[in-house]
């Protein structure tokens, strides 16, 4: 029994989404009807918006046909009425179908006496044919619905349903956006048959996981008594308070992120944008990528299948987050960092390019300076650098036991200072699945080297970014961002407003401080500015012709495996950074032909909104190769 006015803030429902009902007037009440209400709002999910305001996911009504076994079926009327080609119905049934099972296995040939193996005669065995479950559930658009509805008599059997279901209103950013954990049940049901022990390492709900309480927000159930006028007279039980889902405002530029991918393409790499003044990341790519409704859509389960089982390019990881890797070159940067604070070198320290100590691959004049090392990349002198840091000072009266327990400290000592970068730690991204990344200790070299008294050629793959030390994309980024704001960061994070607070979450408004002096790390600028200038290591990522000027560092990561992979870090403009951009791509080659004047064009889409036409034709030599042949 409903009362005859309801309370005022009933009229709310038919806004809120909101359930009200009444029961009957209990035994005891008193002379006048009293009746127990319960009215329940059920929040609607936040959007996600990019940094412009454009939704990137939102709640969207969704129209679904379910389809009984049905005897006889005109199907041929029924695409005419849906405006559908010939066989479309049958091909989406068809496409809806569960997949053929394993085929079946042959029979195991045993050898003769001779140890001879019989032939094989036996005929290969059609693969049993697919079950099909009924009903089917097909997407329809809402003409198609509406359609559909309008000649529900003449279709007895079928029925169309409206709900509400997330929708992603671009095809970019997948690791990033990543899934609302109820609407991927499917995904993640098959990812756990499928993959089993890599099962939790797949799970990447991303933004939509992370915040899920804060998007989802939380149902109000209220329990007014009321009179037959509609007055209340208190509560009958508790009430739940009702919060609506809160809209996300993300740091991610949509236009720049989808140019980040298309650069590239079907390659194995990411691409890491943020600007260092706020720590908010414009464009984080994984790639290869895909379609984020792939996890969540009814009906792919072919294509989820697909994603899981690409074990050679694993899409559905984050590498940026993820995927730690050693870092190259690029590191020489902490290295120098780090030796200036601690007194190892000057500014105008001079190393010999003394090749039979590592090999230099690049061949230049004398590195008089550090600038002059980090323009043209000499490995030993980064060699002698990183020595100097460890290995204690001469002392002829110094015992073995004092050298070995010297060498601990020192590299204790390196090891403090760069981990000041943010590095060997979680950052504390808004993201799942985050990698601290490693640096090795001393009682790590202790271990692996089964004696303490291992010496600096054993560990000097550390002063070029190679061996044990690993970083991921967004930690060799945050690197960046300390250089261009000259020793401090904040962290990097992809929620820039909260709803209309307009504020991010209280930790990534804080200022982290290294422990090296901004002098020391403002030392780094002019070598990483010179390496951009003909002659450095990364001169193809200049953009000096449209007023702009790079600061960065290229890397080559060796790999035994195949080819080296490219690396490079940097900002722009030099003075005054708007944008920082790390890149890596594997099996590139060297850093400065592929990474390198990939991170330009990023920074040009940025700062200038469009690319130069001398380097347009790059967008696509970068997706499948090098600019090698541009140095000719």
């Amino acid at each position: 029994m409903f009362p005859t006015r309801l309370p005022t803030f009933l009229a709310l429902l038919t806004t809120l989404g909101g359930l009200a009902a009444c029961s009957a007037p209990t035994a005891s009440a008193p002379a006048e009807d009293y009746y127990d209400c319960r009215e329940v709002y059920e929040p609607i999910r936040g959007q996600l918006l990019d940094r412009h305001g454009e939704p990137l996911v939102a709640t969207r009504a969704h129209y679904t046909l379910t389809l009984p076994k049905l005897a006889e079926f005109d199907t041929v009327a029924f695409n005419q009425l849906m405006g559908w080609p010939d066989g479309a119905l049958q091909a989406r049934v068809f496409a809806a179908r569960l997949p053929a099972g394993p085929p079946p296995r042959r029979p195991e040939l045993v050898p003769d006496s001779l140890g001879n193996m019989p032939p094989d005669t036996a005929k290969p065995k059609p693969a049993p044919p697919r079950v099909q479950r009924w009903p089917i559930e097909l997407t329809l658009t809402q003409p198609e619905a509406a359609s559909l509805r309008h000649h529900a008599a003449e279709w007895p059997g079928l029925t169309v349903r409206r709900r509400r279901e997330r929708t992603y209103l671009t095809q970019v950013a997948a690791p990033v956006l990543g899934y609302q954990p109820a609407a991927a049940a499917p995904f993640l049901y098959l990812a756990q048959k499928l993959e089993r022990g890599r099962y939790y390492r797949l799970r990447n709900p991303g933004i939509e996981g992370y915040y899920n309480t804060l998007l989802t927000g939380h149902r109000g159930a209220y329990h007014p008594r009321t009179d037959g006028h509609g007055r209340v007279h208190g509560r009958w039980a508790a009430d739940t308070i009702y919060q609506a889902g809160q809209d996300l405002h993300l740091s991610l530029d949509a236009k720049l992120q989808a140019y980040a991918e298309r650069l590239l393409g079907e390659r194995r790499g990411y691409i890491v944008a943020l600007e260092p003044s706020t720590g908010e990341i414009l464009a984080c790519v994984s790639a290869p990528s895909y379609d984020p409704a792939v996890l969540t859509a009814p009906g792919r389960n072919p294509e989820r299948r697909a994603l899981l089982q690409d074990r050679e390019n694993r899409p559905l990881l984050n590498r940026p987050a993820v995927a730690a890797s050693p870092p190259g070159s690029v590191f020489k940067l902490v290295n120098a960092a780090v030796a200036l604070q601690l007194g190892a070198i000057t500014n105008d320290t001079s190393f010999p390019c003394d090749q039979s100590l590592i090999n230099c691959v690049h061949q230049h004049p004398q590195a008089r300076n550090l600038t002059l090392a980090l323009k043209y990349s000499c490995n030993p002198y980064f060699y002698q650098t990183l020595r100097a840091v460890v290995d204690p000072r001469p002392d002829s009266a110094a015992t073995l036991a004092d050298t070995v327990a010297a060498r601990h400290t020192n590299l204790g000592a390196w090891r403090r200072y760069v981990r000041s970068f943010g590095l060997d730690t979680l950052l504390g991204v808004d993201i799942a699945r985050e990698q601290p990344g490693f640096l090795p200790t001393p009682a790590y070299y202790d271990k692996a080297r089964r004696t303490k008294n291992w010496t600096f050629k054993s560990i000097y793959s550390l002063s070029i970014g190679q061996g044990e030390i690993n970083l991921t994309g967004l930690q060799m980024a945050n690197v960046q961002a300390i250089i261009a704001n000259r020793g401090w960061y904040i962290t990097p994070h992809f929620v820039k407003a909260i709803g209309r607070t307009g504020k991010p979450l209280p930790r990534f408004l804080e200022k982290h401080r290294t422990l090296v002096d901004s002098a020391n790390i403002a030392a780094l600028v002019p070598g990483m500015m010179a390496a951009m200038q003909r002659g450095g290591t990364a001169e193809l990522a200049s953009l000096a012709d449209v007023g702009i000027t790079v600061a960065g560092k290229t890397g080559t990561v060796q790999n035994d495996e195949g080819d080296d992979h490219a690396t490079f870090a940097g900002f722009a403009p030099a003075n005054k950074p708007k944008i920082v951009v790390a890149v890596y791509i594997e099996n590139a080659g060297f850093g400065g032909l592929s990474a390198a004047p990939c991170a330009a064009l990023v920074m040009e889409k940025y700062l200038k909104g469009h690319i130069a036409p001398k380097r347009k034709k790059w967008e696509n030599w970068l997706r499948c190769g090098n600019l090698a042949s541009q140095r000719r």
